[in-house]
């Protein structure tokens, strides 16, 4: 028999990994990072307390850090095997894995300075020693990149006996995938399909995630279930609303994922001024991985949409009307400061849990003639989640920062579908899964969301496993 384990991503959103055991082969889908709330780091640090060498090989269904932002750590343990994913994600987590592990040695760093401030404080000598250590180095994230293995969409893989996979396109980011596995079992062969994360459909840039025909059992993300988007025409029109009424004054800050998100943001931005709704533009795009996730976007357009591939033309021949300032260096970051109007301002981290975004924030999210959007999910415990929240100040670099600018929050914009699109990709199956599992939300929406699926869709078992709860398969 088979067997399933969530060791993340249960009754919460981030660190999606599911250890799955069949045909005395041990593999994980997913190995994701914990992000957002106190106890995030303590999360990381006790995961993955298994034999790791004991893994025979990882399928991932895409690039976001709480998907994959352990592999390191995981290869660092003793793991050896392959890692599959599509092409886009391996190209992806080329860049992206290095740049988390040098955020882990950062944190590091940082971590050790202000316990040896500490000390000092209190003992008027520095500590002798530097307990804080990374969850893992950028050379274990350079390593573990030699085990990327790319498979195609559509392409049956056989990764060990009686155990095969085939990736279909999830329209979440570039390079996402829905995952159909098929496990020979005593009793015949019984197929287990993971979502991954799935788009929403009609969104630009991306096409519209797959429907899968069947299942035997299904583990199903459920991000927004108890929510519904609104229309991208709505996005268009609040985009065009505060670009109108913030950028005469001030400056609009946007917090985006690297990945996905900051390409959005960016087509919908162009394709407002080649509509004649917004002025020209002038957009700062400070993320290096931001600009290297761009370049991998345009290097595979042709896995892109129709619209996306006819709007970059327009841009090509365009380039006065929509100025994109891709920033690398520090020095090149901090100029941005002096821009106090007229400038949109992109940057990660998505939730504000790191990176550039937070020096952007602190310059101003204290000026109300500038406005701050929020176009992504905010997890609890963020920063950016305390800002959707209506706080009135937020800690900023050890300051207390008020917020005075204006705060926008736009879901039309959301790489997860809402509950209506992940309803609409589930009643695509022929007939209901005999086993559903409902993962990757908040507990009170995971738990609504199978409530759901019972009534409406008449799904005949539906369960919201806590983080370690295992499962057979048969």
């Amino acid at each position: 028999m088979g067997e399933l384990t969530f060791l993340g991503a249960a009754a919460e959103v981030t660190g999606s990994c599911f250890l799955v055991a069949a045909n005395r082969t041990r593999f994980l889908v997913d190995c994701g990072l914990f992000q957002g709330g106190r106890d995030a780091d303590d999360k990381n640090e006790a995961a993955l307390d298994f034999d790791a060498s004991a893994l025979a090989f990882v399928i991932l269904t895409h690039a976001h850090i709480d998907h994959s932002g352990l592999l390191p750590r995981l290869a660092a343990r003793g793991f050896q095997g392959p890692v599959y994913a599509t092409s886009p994600t391996v190209d992806l987590l080329g860049v992206m894995l290095p740049d988390s592990a040098h955020i882990q040695e950062l944190d590091a760093e940082w971590a050790r300075e202000r316990a040896e401030r500490d000390q000092r404080g209190r003992r008027g000598r520095a500590a002798a020693n530097g307990a804080a250590v990374p969850l893992y180095t950028v050379a274990d994230a350079e390593r573990c990149l030699r085990q990327l293995r790319a498979v195609e969409y559509g392409t049956s893989t056989e990764p060990a006996p009686g155990i095969r996979f085939r990736f279909r396109d999830a329209g979440h980011i570039l390079g996402s995938a829905i995952v159909e596995l098929w496990l020979e079992q005593p009793g015949g062969t019984k197929k287990v399909v993971f979502s991954g994360d799935l788009g929403q459909p009609g969104r630009p840039v991306l096409v519209d995630p797959t429907s899968i025909p069947d299942a035997d059992v299904l583990v199903v993300e459920s991000t927004y279930g108890d929510r519904l988007h609104k229309t991208l025409a709505t996005t268009y029109d609040e985009i065009e609303h505060v670009l109108a009424t913030t950028l005469p004054r001030g400056n609009v800050v946007i917090p985006a994922f690297a990945v996905g998100r900051t390409q959005e943001i960016l087509y919908v931005l162009a394709d407002l001024v080649r509509q004649g709704r917004s002025p020209n533009l002038t957009i700062f795009v400070d993320s290096p991985l931001a600009t290297r996730a761009t370049e991998i976007t345009v290097r595979y357009a042709a896995m892109l949409d129709r619209e996306s591939r006819d709007l970059a033309q327009w841009q090509m021949q365009h380039r006065d009307q929509v100025r994109v300032l891709f920033t690398e260096t520090p020095q090149e970051s901090m100029a941005i400061n002096s821009v106090t109007r007229g400038a949109v301002i992109i940057a990660a981290s998505g939730m504000c849990e790191g990176g550039r975004i937070r020096h952007h924030l602190r310059h101003n999210l204290g000026r109300d003639e500038c406005a701050v959007v929020f176009t992504g999910f905010q997890a609890r415990g963020t920063l950016g989640r305390q800002i959707v929240d209506g706080a009135t100040r937020v800690r900023l670099f050890g300051d207390d920062v008020p917020v005075r600018a204006t705060v926008h929050t736009i879901g039309g914009l959301s790489a997860h579908g809402d509950q209506a699109a992940l309803l609409k990709w589930l009643a695509d199956f022929r007939a209901p899964p005999a086993t559903t599992y409902v993962v990757h939300g908040e507990r009170e929406t995971a738990t609504g969301f199978a409530q759901l699926l019972r009534d409406r869709l008449r799904f005949p078992a539906v369960t919201v496993p806590e983080r370690g709860a295992r499962y057979r398969i048969d």
